[in-house]
């Protein structure tokens, strides 16, 4: 399956008249275990996102279950409060919904998905991260979008980097 397949089978957000929505794929040069083993962790989401400080769980690593998370400064937020929307370790499937914070991203829910693939005969991982948010009073469609784009691109970045980084230490 390419990209567009994985997008219509999986991340299938209905935005409404003051919504935007899109998603980011990214090409990873590392298996999709690896992978996978960063983004399954919605407890320690610092482990890759690099605007992330902190992170603290209200209760366990199940479905409705809640993290408090921190924010670097150079953003405009401090806090988000996220809950874990669906986690699948089968099709490997992971989606929050933002439900506070002092931020601008209103009923803010992401899917992000990573699929095995071989690229030049290397095991690689592709992975998609679609959302959904309201888009601010003052603001934009295609300036929101941007903005989210932009945040998701760096922490697929950071994810990318961290997990070539520890499939060349696999080898060693």
């Amino acid at each position: 399956m390419d990209a567009a397949q994985y997008i219509r089978r999986h991340h299938r957000h209905n935005p409404g008249r003051q919504q935007c929505a899109s998603a980011v794929v990214k090409h990873i040069t590392a298996p999709v275990d690896i992978v996978w083993s960063l983004v399954r962790r919605f407890d320690q989401p610092q482990n890759y996102k690099p605007f992330v400080s902190r992170c603290t769980m209200r209760g366990d690593l199940n479905i409705g279950s809640v993290r408090e998370v921190d924010v670097k400064s150079g953003l405009p937020a401090t806090t988000s409060t996220e809950r874990l929307e669906r986690l699948d370790d089968t099709e490997h499937i992971l989606s929050v919904k933002i439900v506070g914070g002092d931020h601008r991203l209103k009923n803010y829910s992401s899917i992000l998905t990573v699929h095995p693939e071989v690229t030049e005969g290397r095991s690689g991982t592709l992975v998609i991260e679609s959302f959904v948010v309201d888009i601010p009073n003052g603001n934009t469609k295609d300036e929101t979008c941007y903005f989210v784009k932009a945040l998701i691109n760096c922490n697929l970045k950071s994810l990318s980097d961290i997990s070539e980084r520890m499939a060349v230490q696999d080898k060693i």
